[in-house]
């Protein structure tokens, strides 16, 4: 059973972020609710005002702004599927959309509601990452721009201010020269919680050494973690087996795992390594094609 509350019905941004100025901390923001409704009907979460922003259009819609691309905090999760931009410049995110829950909780879940749910095994975060994303938070006194990958600070935390929503995220559209990929392993093919994820994005430049790496590796960790190890050994490197696989394994060094119901710790580390390798190589293999 759900606890009571009373529930908010703002019409535009300015008026949710003065009703939030006014409530906060006593007001939680819902949009898809796939997480806020769990969390009521569990007992983890007790607010006195809930607040529905799934109908404010600033929240929503995907576009290319001035070599970004931007991704309203409302869209659904089942509108990055097969949208354009989101094919040919977010390919990771897209990617980990098609494999998260399942086609009735992508219609309802929105982007901004799972960063800010901070899952260590949130199938968003480690493609947002890779792709170099920062979060727009935004209160009446205006908006700042955090580094996703400093955005989630712990389980189930995050930056986020009381007073603030997350109004977009922001990423640079890739270089031509660039490829990127998602893989996650789980218990099932479908709707079912990351055992251990991981994202790559690799740069090369004219000769197809790496100019830019970024690895990413979620439900390793108490929150998604960048594995700057492997990525500073790809620097500058050509990608072969020998490269890949020292970064692979030097990836497992920004893991944190632990043994739970879905695996054990030594099996999400083996996996992470395994994972990493796998996606360097495909993109190795693009690369030479």
């Amino acid at each position: 059973m759900l606890p009571e509350f009373d529930l908010l019905r703002p019409q535009t941004l300015p008026e949710a972020l003065a009703m939030l100025a006014e409530q906060a901390p006593d007001v939680m923001p819902l949009a898809g609710g796939t997480n806020v409704i769990i969390e009521l009907r569990d007992g983890h979460s007790y607010p006195k005002l809930l607040m529905d922003v799934s109908k404010l259009r600033e929240l929503h819609g995907i576009r290319r702004d001035d070599g970004h691309i931007v991704i309203g905090g409302g869209t659904t999760l089942a509108e990055l599927l097969t949208h354009p931009l989101i094919v040919e410049h977010g390919l990771p995110l897209q990617q980990a959309t098609a494999v998260l829950a399942n086609p009735l909780v992508r219609n309802r879940a929105t982007v901004a509601g799972n960063l800010v749910n901070a899952s260590p095994a949130a199938d968003t975060a480690p493609p947002l990452m890779a792709l170099g994303a920062e979060v727009e938070l935004t209160s009446q006194a205006g908006s700042r721009r955090v580094p996703l990958d400093e955005f989630i600070v712990g389980v189930n935390e995050t930056l986020l201010r009381p007073d603030e929503l997350v109004t977009a995220i922001h990423w640079p559209v890739p270089p031509a020269r660039s490829a990127a990929g998602f893989y996650k392993i789980g218990l099932r093919k479908a709707d079912a919680c990351s055992v251990i994820n991981a994202a790559v994005m690799v740069v090369w430049d004219e000769s197809g050494r790496c100019q830019q790496a970024r690895i990413a590796i979620g439900a390793a960790a108490p929150r998604p973690v960048r594995a700057r190890k492997a990525e500073a050994a790809l620097q500058g490197q050509p990608l072969t087996d020998d490269v890949i696989a020292e970064a692979a394994h030097l990836a497992t060094q920004a893991t944190q795992p632990i043994d739970d119901i879905r695996g054990t710790a030594a099996y999400r580390r083996r996996m992470a390594e395994v994972i990493v390798r796998r996606l360097l190589t495909s993109i190795a293999q693009t690369l030479n094609r």
